[in-house]
């Protein structure tokens, strides 16, 4: 994946890219439209999503529009994790340090619009996401593309965004948890908008 430079913004948009990359770098955490307003000094939220939008269509940042805590730095995210052999979770196998290979995620940022969403809850646990995680998500934009057993993010109208497990059975649209405490959810086709598809869970340790 190609980083892209500086000399492609205009100078309101490095001023703010600048401004976020120092805020996420002392706060651990993407900063509100209102901070933004305030330390570029506007009154309007226009501008502030303006140039957020012409950041993320030129690769600076991963966002979901209009959800500024879902933002991330583009180029601080790794493009290759070095595979140091296997570990055992269960007996103990012989480790290896020859270096084969690395583990390549610039894939999974070049696909268009990707956003973050920090998970809430534990509905998702049997399925590795834990509360806390962040889930990196590929925008839907065809409904009909999903496949029974995504793992999709979904706005319920009345009840909010929620992130299951997809299923379509019948006419009805299932959201199910991987955990057994939860009870599934069971729409119309008309009563959910899909709005991401799971492309990888980050979880810091």
């Amino acid at each position: 994946m190609s980083l892209p430079v500086d000399n492609d913004l205009t100078d309101a948009q490095n001023e703010l890219y600048r401004w976020i990359k120092d805020y996420m770098k002392n706060f651990q955490h993407s900063p509100s439209i209102r901070q933004m307003m305030q330390a570029m000094g506007l009154k309007s939220p226009a501008p502030i999503q303006s140039r957020l939008k012409h950041l993320q269509d030129k690769g600076y940042i991963s966002w979901q529009e209009g959800k500024a805590r879902t933002m991330q730095i583009v180029d601080e995210i790794v493009e290759g994790v070095p595979i140091m052999g296997s570990v055992a979770a269960g007996g103990l196998i012989e480790t290896y340090s020859d270096v084969n290979e690395n583990l390549d995620i610039s894939d999974v940022f070049e696909k268009k619009d990707v956003f973050a969403l920090i998970v809430n809850g534990d509905s998702m646990i049997e399925a590795c996401i834990a509360d806390g995680d962040m889930v990196l998500m590929e925008p839907i934009r065809d409904s009909y593309s999903l496949k029974s057993g995504d793992i999709v993010s979904a706005l319920v109208p009345g009840m909010g965004t929620t992130l299951k497990y997809f299923f379509k059975r019948g006419e009805k649209i299932y959201l199910e948890a991987a955990n057994p405490s939860y009870d599934p959810i069971i729409l119309n086709k008309d009563e959910v908008v899909f709005q991401g598809k799971l492309l990888a869970v980050w979880r810091k340790i």
